[in-house]
């Protein structure tokens, strides 16, 4: 609940301060005098038409990925979602609109146990998608939306390319938000969160309700907070302390609850306070209260004078609030790490980034600053590379006759758009209210990073002491190097956890789709662990630290230590959830890598091709052809690194098939066609799909990690996802792969596209013993034996016309004949007949697994007597001439879709003899599929047979025909044996079964254990 109970209640009882909108009728409307910035961003003044919003990108993941597509399950449909963003940004920009997009780039450790809870939430969810997938293989419902992998970074790049202002925060999210925004004069705020709320924004907006409509309008809400203010007849200057009342992550809810339980006697103690009854306490509450100005009094009137910890936690907390205001916002200052007072709450007296600056005065930044500045650029970030990079990412999305983004670049440099250093597009100050200029420097990024590394005296960044060693040290990083690396995070053209390592020496990585306990595929966090060793090796130069304590060694024989360097890393497991950071060290690379410092900066050749060759060398991919473009096309290089990185591991993960799927996916013409992809319709969807997506862009965000850290030897363009990627098409390929007799149905025919996945496999397994992984087998006979290692693989049911893979098919196709042993007898698993009496009455096609609505599994047409083939076949055995069953223990086995199969006790009933006369006929009902051991037969009469009684003791193995008598209606008893030697009748469709003597109409339905079923 907390503070974010307030948006909800805004929603459903403001019902006034709930306004539906169109802001291209907005856009049309705005026509004022935008003066300079308040921090004197620009000298004159400016005619401003446009109508500038900031989003806030964390609270509109799903709108800008595109709305709820349902496939998101499946890896990311990212042409999709290029698609709708380019349109999105056209319409946008076509109609005098400006958006600035913010997305949280920092650790943000004052938030921590928001951020935990987050992710347990999310990952109850996956579990639910999981079981979901597993039952039905279809799509979740949108309920259980959570952000595909690597979307921040889709999206980042996506946007990039779009000429979209994209910023990435680096302290406190919410107070960088509301400072940008007032600071450049921007019109309103655009996201879903209740701290915008209480920080009074001059206009905000929903990004939940944001919809792009086929009519040409873009609609959502916007919330009046002067009719939120009458609605709850609460004076604006007192929501500071109502919303530190609600609980935010400086004063929990759980410091709260005796305050929340005086106020609401009435209520249950052992359950939570409705929100809406808690928020109107709480507003009469603060009603009530004489004056505001002294925080010390009210807190003592809330807490008690026992209460000064939480009394000092609310202060805080409304002096937070009071920061996002516009009378407040100037005194916001990062924080400080290892400050002993609460982050982001210091009055400007006290605040240390504030020494040798006058109280009360915000602080200056570089206007004159070019945003081409070389401290931007890396040294691949050249001219002609760009232009080069640009032609082959047009060549890449044209090829097949499709283009999926639209070329912003063939207008003057000298007009309305500027050339930005990343080799995108960025508005310029001439017709923007709010230029690139600014954007790393309106929260002065250089002043923050200038007092941490104050903090650095004694070359120490942050120390942790794991178990049973020493305090261990992260090296002073260069100046040069950390003053790019902040300029490049808050432009987003680099991936966030490089300054995160740099600045504070740990990462968080969330939760993925997987399962919580991995069965059959490794952690995505612990697959692509080795991979950011070395990337940690690289951004902390340990080969330079090891190289100089070599040369002191040698020059003055004196040995010294290499401190060992330490990164936390937040990972998700079932056993800690994120209590505490795994501690992980950093793992040298093998051979001289260049310091880091030349990795960015350095433009000499044998420079870059360091910058290549420690890139592959993170991934694992340092051999000759997976540079040569013949077999490995540019941008295919991140894909082909993360597949042969995956294939490396000495774990086999990948199956031969599925590696075919992902290649033949990245060479298809339908990977660019937006339109194919949203009208095709996958028939299934599995788990172990579903999961493999979820690595393989897990593991392309690392890949971007490391190519970042390296200098970028891999242009940005060649690095965007939808270039060689697209979750959808993905399964398709991978459930055609499943049935394909060879790579040519795969790739529906075309040998073009046949001869580049062959080369793309030959560099990615080129020096490798590749080990696929094989699938799970169930062991035929085995009481224990089940369909649960299939159910996660695979759906139980499939719509006709699905084959199910041969991977995962009890025999699957190549594969050597295997006979298996029920009871002493020999089951073939090439098919078989069923004889009675020297007569074949059924007979039954190979044995190629248990799971339905297979390709080669169906049951022959010629099957017509045995009943109990019917789903998955019979347990009957041949053995000679006769038919010989067997006891066979059966366990209690409950799969969706698969029936259930549990135990029932069968009377036995005591049979007589008697003889049938020629001229009788006897008449035998089907027998139903009974619930017991063994097999069992079902007379006319509803009495149970056990087959086992009708075989006399000790002629188990004997050819002679059992003596098999059963009831008729009349209640006479009939010798089967006289049936069977009667003459053969033509009319019937028994006689023509191999010739053998007449057989009555009698349908006999076996029933065993299911385990061991064809």
């Amino acid at each position: 609940m907390g503070i974010q109970s307030l948006q909800q209640f805004i929603e459903t009882h403001c019902p006034g301060a709930c306004v539906p909108v169109d802001l291209l009728k907005i856009a049309r409307s705005v026509g004022v005098r935008c003066v300079g910035g308040v921090r004197g961003h620009f000298r004159n003044q400016l005619l401003c038409n446009r109508l500038c919003l900031v989003v806030d990108g964390e609270c509109c993941l799903d709108r800008l990925y595109g709305g709820f597509f349902s496939d998101w399950v499946c890896g990311g449909q990212w042409n999709r979602m290029v698609q709708f963003i380019s349109v999105l940004i056209k319409t946008i920009q076509s109609n005098n609109i400006e958006l600035a997009v913010f997305f949280n780039g920092g650790l943000e450790q004052h938030r921590m146990k928001e951020w935990v809870k987050k992710q347990q939430s999310d990952r109850k969810k996956v579990n639910q998608v999981l079981r979901h997938v597993a039952l039905k293989a279809t799509p979740p419902p949108k309920v259980w939306w959570i952000p595909p992998v690597c979307l921040r970074t889709c999206l980042r790049m996506a946007l990039r390319h779009l000429n979209v202002t994209v910023v990435c925060t680096i302290d406190d999210h919410h107070q960088e938000v509301i400072a940008f925004c007032r600071e450049n004069n921007f019109h309103g705020i655009m996201a879903e969160d209740a701290e915008y709320a209480i920080f009074d924004p001059p206009r905000y907006f929903s990004s939940e309700q944001l919809k792009l409509t086929y009519k040409g309008s873009l609609e959502t809400k916007e919330f009046i907070l002067d009719e939120v203010a009458k609605t709850l007849n609460l004076h604006p200057n007192r929501f500071c302390v109502f919303a530190a009342l609600l609980g935010n992550y400086l004063l929990s809810e759980e410091d709260l609850t005796p305050f929340y339980h005086v106020l609401c006697p009435d209520q249950p103690k052992e359950k939570p306070i409705p929100a809406e009854i808690l928020i109107k306490a709480v507003v009469e509450f603060v009603r009530s209260i004489p004056s505001v100005e002294n925080l010390d009094a009210v807190g003592t009137q809330i807490f008690g004078a026992v209460g000064q910890n939480k009394i000092n936690k609310f202060k805080h907390c409304v002096q937070y609030y009071l920061n996002g205001t516009k009378d407040g916002f100037l005194h916001y200052h990062p924080a400080i790490e290892g400050h002993k007072e609460e982050p982001g709450c210091y009055p400007v007296d006290r605040h240390p980034l504030t020494s040798g600056h006058q109280q009360g005065k915000p602080l200056k930044c570089d206007v004159k600053k070019n945003s081409t500045n070389s401290s931007v650029k890396f040294a691949s970030e050249t001219e002609e590379s760009e232009q080069s990079t640009l032609s082959a990412y047009h060549q890449a999305t044209t090829q097949y006759g499709t283009e999926i983004t639209k070329d912003s670049t063939n207008q003057d440099s000298s007009g309305s758009l500027s050339r930005n250093v990343n080799g995108g597009l960025l508005p310029s100050p001439s017709t923007s209210s709010c230029s690139s200029d600014s954007i790393s420097n309106c929260y002065s990024p250089e002043i923050a990073w200038a007092s941490k590394q104050k903090n650095k005296q004694n070359s120490v960044d942050s120390k942790v002491t794991p178990t049973g060693t020493t305090s261990i040290e992260i090296p002073r990083i260069s100046p040069e190097v950390m003053r790019t690396a902040s300029e490049r995070h808050q432009k987003g053209l680099m991936s966030p956890w490089i300054y995160q390592l740099l600045s504070q020496g740990e990462i968080k990585l969330p939760v993925m789709i997987e399962e919580e306990v991995p069965r059959d595929l490794p952690p995505g966090a612990l697959l692509f662990r080795p991979l950011r060793q070395l990337v940690y090796a690289i951004v902390f130069n340990l080969h330079h630290m090891q190289f100089m304590a070599k040369q002191k060694k040698e020059k003055e024989g004196k040995e010294e230590k290499v401190p060992d360097i330490i990164v936390k890393e937040w990972i998700w497991s079932k056993h800690k959830q994120y209590s505490s950071p795994d501690l992980v060290p950093a793992v040298s690379l093998g051979w001289a890598v260049p310091t880091i410092q030349r990795l960015w900066f350095g433009v000499s050749p044998d420079e870059k091709k360091r910058r290549m060759r420690a890139f592959l060398t993170c991934m694992r991919s340092d051999s000759p052809l997976m540079l040569n473009t013949a077999y490995v096309p540019q941008h295919m290089l991140i894909m082909c690194c993360v597949l042969r990185y995956i294939m490396s591991d000495e774990r086999p993960i990948l199956r031969k098939q599925e590696l075919d799927a992902f290649l033949a996916q990245g060479v298809s013409p339908h990977l660019m066609n937006a339109q194919f992809t949203q009208t095709v319709q996958l028939p299934v969807i599995t788990n172990r799909g579903v999961e493999l997506a979820a690595i393989f862009m897990q593991g392309v965000e690392c890949a971007l990690f490391a190519n970042d850290a390296c200098g970028a030897p891999v242009p940005w363009l060649m690095c965007c996802p939808w270039l060689f990627f697209d979750g959808k098409l993905f399964h398709q390929k991978l459930l055609k792969a499943s049935g394909a007799k060879n790579l040519v149905d795969i790739c529906d025919g075309q040998l073009d596209q046949v001869s580049s996945v062959e080369r793309m496999r030959a560099a990615i397994l080129e020096g490798l013993n590749p080990q696929f992984s094989r699938p799970p087998l169930i062991p035929m006979g085995h009481p224990g034996s089940n369909l649960s290692n299939y159910s996660r693989s695979y759906p139980p049911m499939l719509p006709p016309g699905v084959h199910i893979p041969a991977s995962n098919r009890g025999r699957g196709r190549g594969s050597p004949v295997r006979a298996s042993t029920v009871a002493g007898r020999r089951m073939i698993s090439h098919g078989g007949q069923l004889e009675v009496g020297g007569v074949v009455v059924g007979s039954w096609g190979p044995n190629y697994g248990q799971l339905p609505h297979s390709r080669n599994s169906s049951v022959p047409s010629h099957v017509s007597t045995m009943a109990g083939i019917r789903r998955y076949g019979t347990l009957a055995t041949p053995v000679g001439r006769g038919l010989t069953y067997r006891r066979i223990p059966t366990t209690k086995i409950r799969n969706p879709g698969l029936g259930v199969f549990s135990k029932k006790k069968q009377k036995n009933k005591k049979i007589g003899k008697e003889k049938l006369s020629d001229s009788e006929t006897p008449d035998v009902s089907p027998v139903k599929l009974p619930l017991g051991r063994g097999c069992t037969l079902e007379t006319s009469d509803s009495q149970t047979i056990q087959v086992s009684q009708l075989i006399p003791p000790g002629d188990d193995d004997t050819t002679d025909s059992p003596l098999v008598e059963v009831q008729d209606k009349s209640g006479k008893y009939e010798n089967t044996n006289e049936i069977m030697n009667q003459k053969s009748d033509t009319s019937s469709p028994y006689g023509q079964l191999n010739n053998g003597p007449y057989q009555p109409p009698v349908d006999l339905e076996i029933q065993g254990d299911r385990d061991h079923c064809p």
